[in-house]
């Protein structure tokens, strides 16, 4: 593992360097930029307003000055500030990334919980498997946004159970939380379930667990002191590779639910033609993502003795 974690942080850093590259490269081909922006919705600037702008941004200097000039600003820990919302950078990202964090680590939990015991019933309950199958394809068929908005309909506008979306006020988080979180765990909670039903029903041939059974355990202790364990790791593995799409589903979560976020934020960032804020916001949900996804990694690595010794 030593030997295996500087490999994978070079690695990360090189894929953060090329994401920023092309991100810069794809905004700055973009048509338009923030000055005229600016002078669209200010019909009083001039010509030389506008030029005496673009030269305070940067923005008349060719790419590759103005490319090296924004990365070695956050190499130094200067993120720049937000047009949009009057704020330097690093002042909203990090409500937002933690606002994230909580949204995808509970739903993760929720998926996670939920999976494993819907496929910890299929296996031992072979006559509930078609209910199982039957809930995870549903579950993987709905695109999360209309299911965000199924959702909206049925518990807040219909039965009023439920706020829509929003911040949360002081003492009522979860509520907030309720209909943001059920909509991304419904989505990941049925590979769970699968590969948590597939992984248990091959344990449960194997010897060590006849013997088990031999021996007068209970059903209980055999499934979950005996088989568990077993079969835990290729859900785990299965949730280190939805690292990146449940970070993706939460953007898209928070903004059908109007969540402060990094979803949110990226989201006001790109339709506001806030171009700093942008990138700064992709490069972070880039980073966290890479860096789930190495934790994961390594959590296997600890509990599986052959993926050490390789």
């Amino acid at each position: 593992m030593g030997r295996i974690l500087p490999a994978r942080l070079a690695q990360i850093a090189a894929t953060l360097a090329i994401l920023s590259f092309c991100a810069f490269a794809l905004i700055a081909l973009m048509p338009g930029d923030p000055i005229e922006v600016a002078i669209a919705g200010d019909p009083r600037l001039t010509s030389e307003d506008a030029a005496r702008m673009r030269a305070l941004h940067g923005l008349d200097r060719p790419f590759h000055e103005r490319y090296l000039a924004w990365a070695s600003g956050l190499l130094r820990g200067d993120f720049g500030y937000s047009r949009l919302f009057a704020q330097p950078v690093a002042a909203l990202l990090g409500p937002a990334l933690l606002s994230t964090l909580a949204l995808a680590g509970t739903a993760l939990l929720v998926a996670l919980t939920l999976g494993v015991a819907l496929g910890a019933l299929a296996a031992s309950r072979p006559r509930a498997a078609p209910a199982v199958d039957a809930i995870a394809v549903m579950g993987q068929a709905m695109p999360t946004f209309w299911l965000g908005i199924l959702l909206i309909i049925a518990f807040a506008v219909t039965l009023g159970w439920l706020p829509a979306g929003g911040a949360a006020e002081a003492g009522a988080g979860l509520r907030y939380l309720v209909l943001p979180v059920a909509t991304l765990a419904i989505a990941h909670l049925a590979a769970y379930a699968r590969h948590s039903a597939a992984s248990l029903e091959a344990t449960l041939t194997e010897p060590w667990i006849r013997t088990a059974r031999a021996r007068g355990a209970p059903e209980r202790i055999v499934l979950f002191r005996h088989a568990f364990p077993n079969a835990a790791l290729p859900v785990l593995q299965i949730a280190a590779l939805d690292a990146g799409a449940l970070a993706g589903g939460a953007l898209v979560t928070e903004t059908v639910f109007a969540r402060p976020g990094m979803g949110k934020l990226l989201y006001d960032a790109v339709m506001g033609n806030d171009t700093n804020l942008a990138l700064v916001a992709l490069l972070l949900v880039a980073l966290t993502t890479m860096l789930a996804t190495l934790g994961a990694d390594l959590a296997q690595r600890a509990l599986d003795p052959r993926l050490r010794e390789r």
